[in-house]
């Protein structure tokens, strides 16, 4: 089968709808997303709405735990709590108590695939695996690993392989898995990436060739960013679209 696995939309529903345009060319049997629907962004219904019919399945990110209810975001900057909030207020009925609902994270044993947002030691604490030492932590629940364990939370395009005793980072290009490792990678963001490449990015997982590809795809960044400033929302949180930060 093949999967198609996206992250990190938050409500830019221009990004979403050009990864989507761009997916249809993948033949895709199932698509999971990894969380982080709303946040940042100016289309929070229209996100939710399209990802709530597509996925078979949508992990909780924090932006969405936030926006729900479901955890203290008193901690974050102004400028996000205020997108939170008004996401919050936006939201429709609907699509509030799809986001009371979502899970921590998702087993597909039958594939050796497991998803969660952020890494998948404290689910709760949606922690970062950006770097091999943040992924080192991994070691410890190594036998609890799937084959594979894909994360959004950084925006950042990352593969580590794992053994028992080690982790090696790769470059995060498309791999085809080995027998004898394990593999934890971070699949970037559709709506907000953060590594210098303002293409959103998605990706495609092939279970039966255990293949896994990075794909990007240009989208129309000044109507995201035009929403952004019409929400009265951080001119930052339009402007870090065109540059990819």
């Amino acid at each position: 089968m093949k999967f198609g696995i996206l992250s990190d939309i938050h409500a830019n529903y221009e990004a979403l709808s050009a990864t989507l345009e761009a997916y249809k060319s993948e033949n895709i049997d199932r698509f999971y997303c990894l969380g982080d629907t709303v946040g940042y962004g100016g289309s929070p219904n229209e996100c939710t709405e399209i990802i709530r019919d597509l996925v078979e399945a949508t992990i909780l990110g924090n932006h969405d735990a936030a926006v729900a209810g479901r955890m203290d975001y008193s901690y974050y900057y102004e400028a996000a709590r205020n997108a939170l909030d008004t996401h919050a207020n936006l939201l429709t009925e609907d699509s509030m108590e799809w986001l009371k609902n979502l899970p921590y994270s998702i087993e597909l044993n039958e594939f050796g695939l497991h998803l969660c947002h952020g890494s998948p030691v404290r689910l709760e604490e949606f922690e970062y695996i950006f770097a091999p030492e943040q992924a080192r932590e991994c070691l410890p629940i190594y036998d609890r690993l799937g084959h594979i364990t894909l994360i959004g939370h950084s925006h950042l395009c990352k593969v580590f392989a794992l053994t028992p005793t080690t982790v090696e980072e790769l470059p995060p290009v498309d791999f085809v898995l080995e027998p004898d490792r394990k593999y934890i990678v971070s699949v970037g963001s559709v709506g907000q990436p953060r590594d210098y490449d303002n293409r959103a990015s998605f990706t495609v997982f092939d279970t039966d060739k255990k293949r896994f590809e990075f794909k990007r795809v240009e989208y129309d960044i000044e109507t995201a960013a035009d929403k952004v400033l019409k929400a009265k929302l951080e001119r930052n949180f339009a402007h870090r679209l065109f540059i990819g930060v």
